[in-house]
């Protein structure tokens, strides 16, 4: 098949990796080795995470339904109770890919921090490829303006037939203050503009954590750490809005959890995993603001190495 025609498939089909492809890290909070394996998955499965540390209903789906915890990371639970959690990372590098279906095996209750961004997921991805598959891609299409709000946070969905994505934060500090990022869903590559945003702690707050037993994995090797005054990497930032980025990168895993990705403009102001799933809830909740309908949206944000990967599955 000639690229184009690999490509105009590709707007149009579900797609999963083409390959298994493997990867170890470190646990934020548990300071210990976490082993990842992507794998394909059928058509119509969507993303399921596997414990393969577990040897019974080990299978936990990516849903917001199944989300149990948002305090620190996104946490999704099986009905046994079985937990997975930090799966907003790899949840966005599968939106940011265009990945419909995927198997994600994993050893222990948390996934790998990495970097502390979702640029290592899509490296692994781009390494091995994706398939496309034979099942058409369905989509949310928002037809009504729907908003949830917590003070002067919110998280707003409204129509569009240009998907793009729009966060920002304020904090009260000088080395972050307003910032504001974007992303045009149909003409942004989110592996160059998003994918390598960093998780961030401040530096009073992870002491408070590790004296709570968590963020034993935390490091300047997996987040950016903020002092009162400074970056303390020694690098630097990779973006100069690299906060509000990495915000960004969280919203968009998170609602991928709807199992579908979003036409229409999404905006947030200073949102977190909760008020994220709670943005999924009141969606479903309400039927009359959105249809699920079939139609191209050109996903022209994968890199040519990886368009030259496609094959047909």
């Amino acid at each position: 098949m000639q690229l184009v025609n690999t490509f105009y498939c590709a707007m149009y089909f579900q797609q999963t990796v083409k390959n298994p492809v493997s990867l170890s890290g470190i646990g934020v909070h548990s300071g210990k080795i976490v082993d990842v394996a992507i794998k394909p998955a059928p058509a119509n499965s969507g993303i399921t995470f596997k414990r393969v540390d577990v040897s019974s209903n080990n299978l936990i789906k990516a849903s917001y339904e199944n989300v149990v915890e948002t305090q620190l990371c996104t946490v999704v639970a099986n009905e046994s109770g079985l937990k997975v959690s930090t799966i907003e990372h790899i949840m966005s590098a599968f939106w940011g890919l265009g990945i419909d279906n995927a198997l994600v095996e994993v050893n222990a209750e948390e996934m790998a921090i990495l970097d502390g961004s979702s640029a290592p997921f899509v490296a692994a991805v781009d390494r091995v490829g994706v398939a496309i598959q034979g099942a058409m891609r369905k989509y949310i299409k928002i037809k009504k303006e729907i908003c949830i709000t917590d003070a002067d946070k919110f998280v707003r969905l409204s129509p569009s037939d240009e998907p793009s994505v729009e966060c920002s934060v304020d904090f009260n500090h000088p080395m972050i203050g307003y910032q504001k990022a974007s992303f045009a869903e149909m003409s942004g590559n989110y592996g160059h503009e998003i994918s390598r945003a960093r998780t961030f702690g401040f530096v009073k707050e992870i002491e408070v954590l590790k004296n709570m037993g968590l963020a034993r994995g935390g490091s300047l090797e997996n987040a950016i750490g903020v002092s009162e005054t400074e970056i303390l990497n020694p690098e630097g930032l990779r973006y100069k809005n690299e906060f509000a980025k990495h915000k960004l990168l969280d919203l968009v895993g998170d609602l991928y959890l709807a199992g579908h990705r979003v036409i229409g403009k999404i905006e947030a102001h200073k949102c977190g995993h909760h008020l994220n799933n709670m943005m999924l809830r009141r969606l479903f909740a309400s039927p009359e603001v959105f249809d699920t309908v079939e139609m191209m949206v050109p996903f022209s944000r994968f890199s040519g190495k990886l368009y030259n990967n496609i094959s047909q599955k």
